[in-house]
Formats: C-alpha cells, sequence, structure tokens
C-alpha cells in the first residue's frame, strides 16, 4: 500500500505517552483520508455526550494519500476533526499550504490527539521522534509569532507549523488553526478545542520518502493536470482571486448584505477584485505542489494601516465588508489581518460583527452594553474595535460575543435569535439562502452547520442550471451527490478549487488513486466512500443529539423576504419549501423521515458497527 504512511499516531497530552498502529488496507479503502479517515477515528474513539472542551475530547488530525506526493493541489492538504464547541456535533475544517505535506514525510497518516496538558505547550514531532515542549513563553502569541518562534528554537525554517492564536487560548467558540502564516482551518471552532488542551501549536519535520504505485502513470497525471491549471477553468484563481465572486453575485442580487437587510451591495465596485488587485495585491503565491496559485496577498501600503500585509479572498472580504456594511478596503483588510493575529474564524467573526450592529441598530443592545462603540453598520472603527474585544475576549463585548451569535442571542434575548445567522450554530457564510434555493437546502442539511463549502451546491444556482429562486423535487439529489464529491475531495485531499480541472470527476479520481495507492479500487467503490463519509458525519451528529430540528435556516432566510428591487426580489425560503425539499434529500440519501439513515443503508454503506446509534436514537426523535 503506497500513497499512504501506513501508520496512525495516538498520543495522551496529559501523560505524554504516545504509541502508533497500523493503517490497515481495508480502512483506508474505505475511508480514503482527510476527512472519512478523522471521522471515522473521531467516532471510533470518543464517547456520546463528551464536552468539547474535556481532555477525552479526541482532536484528530488526518492526511490524504496524496499528500507529499506531486500532485496538484493534493500534495499539501490536512484536516482537523473533532467535536465542535459551536455545533456541538462534528467539527471539520480542512486547510492547505505546506503542513500537511511535511506530516506524510514524517510517516504519519494520521495524529490522534487526547488529555490535557498541565502547562501550555507545543507538540513536536520530528520523523519517529514525538516530542512535547514548554511553550508558556509563547501564552498570547500571534499563530504567525509562534510559527517565527519555533522555527528558530528548532533551528529548521522549514519545520511546518499549525498553531492558535489568544482566541484559542481563551476557548472562543469561533477559533481557528493557522498554518504557513495566513492558510487557516478555519469552521466549526477546533481553535478552541486545541486550546482546551493546552496546546499552543504543532510542530511537524519529516524526511521520509513518499512513494507512488505506478511512478510513470503517475507522473503523466501530474503533468496533464498541471497544463490543465494553466487553462480556463482555474483562471479565475490564478488571476483575480476569488473576491471577483462579490460583483458577479452582486449583479444577481445573491450578496448578504448588512446582516441579510439586504441582498445587494450598493459600494460593492469600491471593493471589488479589480480595485484589490491594482491597489493592493503585491504577491500571488501558492501551496505545495500546486500549479494554480490562487493566495493573493494584499498589502496596504499607505494611511493609518499602512505595512498591513494578509491573504484576502471572498470569504473574508464579504464577511468582514458588505456583510457589515463596510466599503474601506484598507479597513476590511485590516480586520482581516486582526482575525489571523487573533486565530478567529473571519467569516464567524464577520457574522458576529454583523449581529452586534444589528441588535444595536434595531435597540435590542446599546452603546453601553457594547463597551462604548457606537456600533452602527457601515462604521469600519468599530468593526475593528469589536474584533479586538472578541479576540481578547474582554469587556463586556469579550464575554458575550466570543462564543458566536448562537451562544450570544441566547443570553441577549428581545428578539435577538431572529437576528442570529446561523445554522446548527455555525454562522452563514457569503451567498443569500433566499435566493439561491439549492444552496439553501445544502446549508440547511450540513454536517458541519452553514457552509458552501461542504457541497458547492451554490454553483448549481449562480450557474443557472437550475431556477435558483424555486424549490422543487429534484435538489436533494443534487445536493447529496456534490456532498458525495466534496467528501472524497476532502478526504483524497484535493483543493477544491481545482475541482474544474477534472473533466470526469469520479473516473479520474478512481485513476488517480489506484496509480497512488495500487489499491485498485473500483469506480462504485469510491462513490459510495463518498456516501459513507456523509452518513459517517450524519451518525456523529446523531449521536450527539442533534435531529431533523437542526437541519433548518435561519428566521431571516425563511421570515425576511429580500426588498431590493431587483432579479431576488421578495425571494424567501418558507417553511413549506425546506420541508419538500428535506423530505426529497433524505428520500435520496435513504434516510428516514427524521433525516436518520436506515438499517439497510447502513449495511450497504458497511457501517453495521453503528447500528446501535440509530437503535438508541429513534424513539428519541419520533414527533420532531
Amino acid at each position: 500500500m503506497l500513497g499512504y504512511a501506513g501508520k496512525i499516531l495516538y498520543l495522551d497530552l496529559t501523560t505524554g505517552k504516545n504509541h502508533t498502529e497500523k493503517l490497515n488496507e481495508e480502512t483506508a479503502k474505505k475511508y480514503v483520508g482527510g476527512i472519512g479517515l478523522g471521522m471515522h477515528l473521531y467516532l471510533s474513539k470518543s464517547k456520546k455526550g463528551v464536552d468539547a472542551f474535556d481532555p477525552e475530547n479526541p482532536l484528530v488530525f488526518s492526511v490524504g494519500p496524496l499528500a507529499a506526493t506531486m500532485f496538484p493541489t493534493g500534495g499539501n492538504g490536512h484536516a482537523f476533526v473533532s467535536k465542535s464547541p459551536a455545533t456541538g456535533g462534528v467539527g471539520e475544517s480542512v486547510g492547505h499550504g505546506t503542513f500537511g505535506t511535511e506530516l506524510k514525510r514524517a510517516g504519519y497518516d494520521a495524529v490522534v490527539l487526547t488529555g490535557r496538558a498541565e502547562k501550555l505547550i507545543y507538540l513536536l514531532i520530528d520523523d519517529d521522534s514525538i516530542e512535547l515542549r514548554d511553550a508558556t513563553k509563547l501564552l498570547g502569541n500571534s499563530p504567525l509569532e509562534v510559527e517565527d518562534a519555533i522555527k528558530e528554537e528548532v533551528g529548521d525554517f522549514y519545520v511546518r507549523v499549525a498553531s492558535i492564536g489568544v482566541a484559542g487560548e481563551n476557548l472562543s467558540k469561533i477559533a481557528c488553526i493557522v498554518n504557513d502564516r495566513t492558510r487557516v482551518a478555519g469552521r466549526t471552532g477546533l481553535g478552541a478545542v486545541m486550546g482546551s488542551k493546552n496546546l499552543k501549536a504543532i510542530a511537524v519535520r519529516g524526511t521520509m520518502d513518499v512513494g507512488v504505485f505506478k511512478s510513470d502513470e503517475f507522473f503523466g497525471l501530474v503533468k496533464d493536470f498541471h497544463e490543465r491549471m494553466k487553462g480556463p477553468a482555474v483562471q479565475k484563481y490564478r488571476t483575480m482571486g476569488s473576491t471577483e465572486n462579490l460583483v458577479h453575485l452582486n449583479d444577481m442580487f445573491c450578496v448578504p448584505t448588512r446582516n441579510y437587510n439586504s441582498s445587494y451591495f450598493e459600494s460593492a465596485e469600491n471593493i471589488s477584485s479589480s480595485v484589490i488587485n491594482q491597489r493592493f495585491v503585491v504577491k500571488i503565491i501558492g501551496c505545495n505542489s500546486c500549479a494554480m496559485r490562487c493566495e493573493h496577498e494584499v498589502l496596504i501600503k499607505d494611511g493609518a494601516y499602512k505595512g498591513t500585509m494578509t491573504r484576502i479572498e471572498y470569504d473574508s472580504l464579504w464577511a468582514l465588508g458588505p456583510n457589515c456594511g463596510v466599503d474601506k478596503l484598507n479597513s476590511i483588510i485590516k480586520a482581516v489581518e486582526r482575525c489571523n493575529y487573533y486565530g478567529l474564524d473571519c467569516q464567524s467573526a464577520g457574522g458576529v460583527v454583523s449581529f452586534i450592529m444589528d441588535c444595536y441598530e434595531k435597540g435590542i443592545l446599546t452603546q453601553e452594553k457594547l463597551d462604548g462603540i457606537d456600533a452602527i453598520f457601515g462604521n469600519a472603527s468599530a468593526m475593528l474595535a469589536i474584533i479586538d474585544k472578541i479576540g481578547k475576549r474582554d469587556g463586556n463585548i469579550g464575554a458575550m460575543f466570543s462564543d458566536g451569535v448562537k451562544t450570544a442571542a441566547a443570553k441577549i434575548g428581545g428578539g435577538a435569535e431572529q437576528l442570529a445567522q446561523h445554522v446548527k450554530g455555525l454562522e452563514v457564510t457569503g451567498y443569500d439562502l433566499r435566493c439561491l434555493k439549492t444552496a439553501a437546502l445544502s446549508c440547511a442539511v450540513s454536517f458541519r452547520g452553514a457552509d458552501h463549502s461542504r457541497s458547492g451546491a451554490f454553483t448549481v444556482d449562480v450557474k443557472g442550471k437550475v431556477n435558483r429562486l424555486k424549490a422543487e423535487v429534484g435538489r436533494g439529489k443534487i445536493v447529496k451527490d456534490l456532498e458525495d464529491q466534496f467528501n472524497l475531495l476532502d478526504s483524497m485531499i484535493i483543493c477544491k478549487n481545482a475541482k474544474g480541472t477534472f473533466y470526469k470527476e469520479l473516473e479520474e479520481m478512481v485513476k488517480i488513486y489506484n496509480v497512488t495507492t495500487g489499491l485498485d479500487i473500483t469506480a462504485q467503490e469510491l462513490e459510495l466512500a463518498g456516501e459513507r463519509i456523509q452518513a459517517l458525519a450524519k451518525l456523529i451528529n446523531i449521536r450527539e443529539g442533534l435531529t431533523r430540528k437542526d437541519d433548518t435556516l435561519p428566521w431571516k432566510v425563511m421570515n425576511q423576504p429580500v426588498s431590493d428591487d431587483g432579479p431576488s426580489n421578495g425571494a424567501v425560503v418558507t417553511k413549506e419549501e425546506l420541508t419538500l425539499m428535506l423530505d426529497d434529500y433524505y428520500k435520496t440519501r435513504g434516510y428516514d423521515k427524521q433525516g436518520i439513515p436506515t438499517k439497510d443503508k447502513l449495511q450497504e454503506l458497511g457501517l453495521d458497527e453503528y447500528l446501535n446509534i440509530i437503535n438508541n436514537n429513534n424513539s428519541s426523535t419520533k414527533g420532531v
């Protein structure tokens, strides 16, 4: 079995003891790697009802079979999996860069961390050497500062580091894990899980070779995909970057603006990709093994924030721009840099800021309760001040809002719940779900909460493949098929920006997998693996008490129609429409009406060992 390292590392941070176990061929084929392997290890090694911050809650990070190979975008990714403190269900986030490459070269397919260190430490994995080092001097440091300090201490500039900022130390439920300075495993609050274990950073250095089964065929595929990445399929990412999405979505009236008070941002041209590239972009770089190069590094060259440098993409631009009513690029870029400094998920941070502004303008919150901040939409200074408060868990704002909008709304009351834009506790992203109804279904059923990148279903709406304003039978199959594809991409791990370079996605992934590993998987087996990984995530959520009622949408999406005078005017997702699409989705998946996989479906997927989960939960979901 090539491609895989063939080993899983288990480490107890309380005792410092570690051991390895073999990754067998059956498990590799069944769960592929990345999020699939990570969720398999999490479910098999965790207990029902464990608190996300309990020392016994495992934190898994894993890589795919292509890690450390030359396959474009496939050689560099990694996944973190645990219980999400934000949602109470499965927490999962994928990052790229060079961190995953180094873990594979160190000889591991996954690392399972349990326990809690007595004091702040960082983990150094140096091939077979596993060492817990004192990190107390790094307390309060940013991920960038931590990375530089560890590289200096280890004496190797090429050691790869993933770390948390002060938000993770303070157990903020929107904290993320940052690697390679600006690369982020951002969603579901896993930076806080890392912080709960007193683990400031993971540093990895590997020197082992990673072989492939058929080198000549493999290098032929590498060359082919390198050429495809020079073509039109990924031109947007190579040139303007994902920020190009803003103006296009805005023209369709699909950009959530001022916390869903509008679907059109009147100042979009001020912060467009053309302005960003002309005035701010100083370099475009790529991850290990990537020919696409999509990371647009921006620099503020003058003004109050002169010298600020970070990475920007559509998700962060939207969250801290239109979502907060801010049209000043200097301030948006500074806000992104501050999120990275504190180790906050930009999308969730923007969701919190816009929620605060909405509550303030509607009189639910006063300036006094907001530490004197005049939190009106468009106030860039207020946005930056709120991010500082959230990042440090400082003052009234820090105490009330550092754990995301769902937790904050429950504390505030007074109608705040209707303004909290989240699904399952995870803040929404930059696609107006009222007028993108396939995307709305995908976010409702997403196992990690409101997120477009669990299926990419918004592309079906945006490209006009369906009537984006209509809910109908058939959307369930579209979402199901896209989810399964994305599960495979995030398990192999291949960057989703490269999805367009696959001409025949399943067939080509099978060929890449077999040429790399020699395991001779069939197209049917790989397709089943994508479906199995989805069911695995669903089982984790069912075990932790999530039911059909959690597969829902924010109040505004279902009760506040788009009011802008444009093509999306009047769009809303009614309860009847959501019910129709949920029933269709569950039926397509082979789940019952409560969204629980049937016994036959679990047996078909080879998940018989988890039948007890659905048996134990059937009675509790009746009538929901």
